[in-house]
């Protein structure tokens, strides 16, 4: 019975030489787990990255339109004469006059 009780603890019993001997795997598993931590880290960082830079584009995309629909509503034929109209230019109410060269001057 002494035996079987022996041959029990031998089985579960961790010794210095299979430590030794599986040492290899465990730093390969120990360096996996590093990549592993590492690659979660820098995809949060990229992910953060493409939120702020499409975070940004929205707010210019948001200005440009603004922009143009101000030079759009500032370039109508009444707004122009508004504005020019403390400088003393008019719009023309006659047509303009054509004014054509003779055939025989140079």
């Amino acid at each position: 019975m002494e035996k079987q009780r022996d041959k029990k603890e031998k089985k579960f019993r961790i010794n210095y030489q299979l430590m030794v001997q599986h040492l290899p795997f465990f730093l390969f598993l120990s360096g996996l787990a590093v990549v592993y931590i590492y690659n979660g880290h820098n995809s949060d960082k990229i992910i953060k990255s493409i939120s702020r830079t499409n975070k940004e584009l929205r707010e210019l995309q948001f200005e440009y339109k603004t922009l143009k629909s101000e030079v759009m509503f500032r370039s109508k034929q009444t707004e122009i004469a508004k504005t020019v109209a403390p400088l003393g230019l008019m719009e023309l109410t006659t047509p303009p006059v054509v004014i054509k060269k003779d055939a025989g001057q140079k």
